[in-house]
């Protein structure tokens, strides 16, 4: 049971919240739906779509218009959407300034590849490229992240001459043949022989980590250690990384080391501070390039900085990003430094949809968006607030052991109540459907898929992290008692 404080904070809480879970008023007045049925969309999906693309819900969920940090459903229904479509819409569903600049684009020139120069490309370059610190200058305009990632691996290659690729335990980075050594989440890996030379080293995991750690988060694990720098468990977690190096790889022969700055598949695991600079410094040692995944973490959404790594104080020499980059739109991009990409210059390159214009307009909008609204620091001021309000209910359900993230990059994982065991399958289940059917679509992460991912589409207000988190009170305290 909670303690005296925490009913009497549960109390209030449920005063505040007792009436409804009304949802912020929002003027908006969806199309009409003319798609196919729900039935229609079982008897299609069963037939044509591949048995490895899952629903999310128990009850498919059709949805058929957005706008800005809402989504309706094919029966008109208003959910608050704070998972942007897998931390993709960065600025809101259908901006208009966004949608403004494609359709200005569109009626222009749809495509071109870039072994011809188009101004969208040339505007676009130019006002990206300013967002890198250093020697960070050179652009590559692919399609996705799994794209920009494997492009990375080659990049590597090509420069240090090396093979091995490292990355850590429980990461994310992409699904194709080329990068699926990268990516070491077992539920996204075939069972089959992945390419030779991907490492996984041990992941620096305060929550669940050996040694635990404390990390750059108002929240922190129960009893963790408050190091008023560096964690000093960095130290033991780089340790493994260099016995990973000296034991696992050819002397010397390492091409690079991919982390993202807060892990987005895996839960919003962060990693203790001083970790990412000291892993880049020993990468180094061993002839190695630290790469930097900014494909969930880039674009503000972090808030402290433009991209997550300035955060940890460390420069990385690639950089890959996708999702947020177009607010939608498919496009990603790798920054590298002009060494790096000179030694990739032993053979031609072209992407063919890399770049297009419709791309490129797209995502100059979203970067004058990002500035113009004051994206980055909304993340900032409403990532604290809501990491504040999940402490609060923390304190409340023991089911939450753990808050984490910084910005609008949050996790909250759901374990057995006492216990670092994640909460089962079917009481998360219930928990997460309970949360859509009271209006909010939340994202589902970690090893065990017991986190609730919350990236929002960087727009949102404070209203909004109001009403979710009187649906998560709710969501929570109707399934307490779940077996």
């Amino acid at each position: 049971m909670a303690n005296a404080a925490a009913k009497r904070h549960l109390n209030q809480f449920a005063r505040r919240f007792s009436a409804s879970v009304q949802a912020p008023r929002y003027k908006f007045a969806p199309k009409n739906y003319t798609g196919p049925s729900l039935s229609k969309t079982d008897t299609l999906k069963s037939r044509h779509i591949p048995p490895a693309v899952l629903d999310i819900y128990r009850k498919p969920l059709v949805l058929h218009q957005g706008s800005m940090q809402w989504l309706y459903d094919h029966e008109g229904r208003r959910y608050l959407d704070l998972f942007g479509g897998i931390v993709t819409v960065s600025v809101g569903h259908c901006h208009p300034k966004v949608s403004e600049a494609l359709h200005q684009q569109i009626d222009t020139l749809w495509h071109t590849t870039n072994i011809y120069r188009h101004p969208r490309l040339y505007e676009y370059v130019e006002k990206l490229i300013a967002k890198f610190p250093g020697d960070l200058k050179v652009v590559y305009l692919v399609n996705s992240g799994t794209e920009a990632n494997d492009l990375a691996v080659v990049l590597a290659k090509a420069y240090t001459g090396n093979h091995g690729i490292i990355s850590l335990q429980s990461a994310y980075h992409g699904c194709s043949s080329g990068v699926m050594g990268l990516t070491s989440t077992q539920g996204y890996r075939q069972p089959m022989l992945t390419p030779s030379g991907f490492y996984n080293a041990l992941l620096p995991d305060p929550y669940r980590g050996i040694w635990g750690g404390c990390r750059d988060s108002l929240s922190q694990v129960p009893g963790a250690c408050s190091c008023p720098g560096d964690c000093v468990t960095s130290d033991k977690y780089v340790h493994q990384l260099s016995e990973l190096l000296d034991n696992s790889l050819p002397a010397g022969r390492v091409a690079a080391f991919f982390a993202e700055t807060i892990q987005g598949v895996n839960g919003a695991v962060q990693f203790p501070k001083g970790y990412l600079r000291k892993a880049k410094e020993a990468i180094r040692k061993y002839g190695g390039l630290f790469v930097a995944d900014e494909v969930q973490t880039g674009f503000g959404r972090t808030g402290d900085a433009f991209w997550g790594f300035e955060g940890e104080g460390v420069t990385p020499d690639i950089v890959t990003m996708a999702k947020g980059i177009g607010n939608g739109f498919p496009m990603a991009a790798v920054v590298t430094t002009k060494e790096i990409a000179a030694a990739h210059a032993k053979c031609t390159y072209f992407n063919t949809f890399g770049g297009n214009p419709l791309a490129a307009a797209a995502g100059k909008a979203v970067l004058e968006v990002i500035e113009e609204e004051n994206l980055q620091e909304n993340s900032k001021v409403l990532g604290k607030y809501f990491v504040e309000r999940l402490m609060q209910l923390q304190k409340v359900f023991p089911t939450i052991g753990d808050v984490r993230g910084k910005g609008l990059m949050l996790g909250v994982e759901l374990v057995k109540p006492g216990t670092k065991q994640p909460l089962s399958k079917d009481h998360f289940g219930r928990i997460f459907e309970t949360i859509r059917d009271l209006g909010v679509l939340i994202g589902r992460g970690g090893r065990w898929g017991n986190v609730l991912r919350i990236k929002p589409p960087m727009c949102i207000n404070k209203d909004d992290v109001d009403f979710t988190m009187s649906v998560l009170e709710k969501a929570l305290k109707k399934n307490e008692n779940v077996k």
